[in-house]
């Protein structure tokens, strides 16, 4: 299993955002929606194996898992409308239980810390960072979980959790790479055994 914590700052909290502005009105979850994306979509299929945690401004985690997961398109709306879909339900969900709001996508009244210690307990944490360990340094980890910010550094508590939990801090490559880029790159690094194998 894969598994991807992406930190939405700004993100929204609440369901009344507008659609048709998310790289505006809805606190940049546009960013958040390519990552969404990056993580799951191969060319004419998705990756099945794969868990991706949003948390929204440390209040709300909404999680998609690759193996449940229905109505993902390739494109950041649609994705968006998931993410509302579940902020509909925030009501329903009561501390850390689950609610599914679609199938593959629930939401949880978690923030970043409860989410990293269910993360990493199961998964080897890799904080990926421009001033990281190179990556080819590192042999890939079997059940490897990715921890990246959205268009923000990490906050200073959050770095020191990440300090704490992660087994690895790394770098894909010389340039800083957006989020959803970074994740690309990093199922690449998996995908052929640490870049040895194509």
């Amino acid at each position: 299993m894969r598994q991807f914590i992406v930190l939405g700052h700004d993100a929204p909290t609440t369901a009344d955002f507008p659609l048709d502005d998310i790289a505006g009105g809805a606190g940049r979850l546009d960013v958040l929606c390519r990552c969404v994306n990056s993580a799951f979509f191969l060319s004419h299929d998705i990756r099945e194996s794969v868990r991706v945690h949003l948390v929204l401004a440390d209040e709300f985690t909404v999680t998609f898992d690759g193996a449940d997961l229905r109505r993902l398109n390739p494109d950041e709306r649609s994705t968006a409308a998931l993410v509302r879909g579940a902020l509909d339900e925030r009501e329903e969900a009561i501390g850390h239980m689950p609610v599914e709001t679609s199938p593959g996508v629930s939401l949880t009244r978690r923030g970043f810390e409860p989410v990293l210690e269910d993360v990493a307990s199961e998964s080897t944490v890799v904080q990926l960072h421009e001033d990281g360990d190179p990556v080819v340094d590192v042999a890939p980890p079997a059940d490897p979980a990715f921890v990246l910010s959205d268009h923000h550094d990490f906050e200073p508590a959050e770095a020191d959790l990440l300090a704490d939990a992660a087994d690895h801090r790394v770098r894909l490559g010389p340039e800083r790479l957006h989020a959803d880029h970074a994740i690309t790159v990093a199922h690449n690094y998996l995908d052929t055994g640490g870049f040895a194998e194509y």
